[in-house]
């Protein structure tokens, strides 16, 4: 289906702090990270620079909420420092 609306887990780096990270969830990865170095995410804005490490392409929004989510636990994290 050409026109499914995509969803995208993302994984940002720090280019100041590279062991800080952020997990997001969104449609648009460019404008998404565009939007964390303008400084226009209130969780994002003090860490910047950001650089984007990996992106995660998903058809289903549920299966990629649950993904951002089980990202942001302590095992999440872990996964992610091993393949990311």
């Amino acid at each position: 289906m050409p026109n499914e609306p995509k969803h995208f887990v993302y994984v940002l780096e720090s280019t100041r702090n590279p062991d800080r990270h952020y997990i997001g969830l969104t449609s648009d990865v460019p404008a998404r990270l565009a939007a964390h170095n303008d400084a226009r995410s209130l969780h994002t804005a003090k860490h910047g620079p950001w650089k984007l490490l990996v992106w995660m392409e998903f058809t289903d929004a549920t299966v990629a909420a649950r993904f951002e989510r089980y990202l942001k636990t302590g095992s999440g994290r872990a996964f992610a420092r091993r393949h990311f």
